[in-house]
């Protein structure tokens, strides 16, 4: 049973290492496109201020890190989705969530086009 506990541990330390590091490539953003990330950052900051939220709350009701949550304050691409959209969850904006990408405007253009396209 001892062996199957040390195996254990050794597997358990092996996923996380690998999955951290499978996870570590920087997301590399034009500037525009990086202060899009940092104005999400400063609206999620400003929300959690709104409802007089401290970090640890925060990052403790949405299960991560103090520090991925400052990552997402200063607008870090390299955060997960599931992070960002757990603190949004915790500070009450998870609809918002579903707004991301719902007017599709270029799709649109484009199927638009290509039907006056057609005969």
């Amino acid at each position: 049973m001892k062996n199957f506990v040390l195996y254990y541990k050794h597997i358990h330390y092996f996923c996380s290492e690998y999955s951290i590091k499978m996870n570590s490539k920087k997301q590399v953003l034009f500037p525009k496109h990086q202060r899009i990330f940092e104005v999400f950052g400063e609206n999620i900051k400003l929300a959690r201020k709104r409802r007089k939220l401290t970090t640890i709350q925060v990052a403790e009701r949405a299960d991560i890190s103090r520090n991925t949550l400052y990552l997402i304050e200063k607008g870090n691409p390299g955060v997960s989705v599931g992070a960002v959209f757990n603190v949004m969850r915790v500070l009450g904006l998870q609809d918002d969530f579903l707004k991301l990408a719902a007017d599709d405007e270029l799709g649109k253009k484009l199927r638009d086009i290509e039907l006056l396209g057609k005969k």
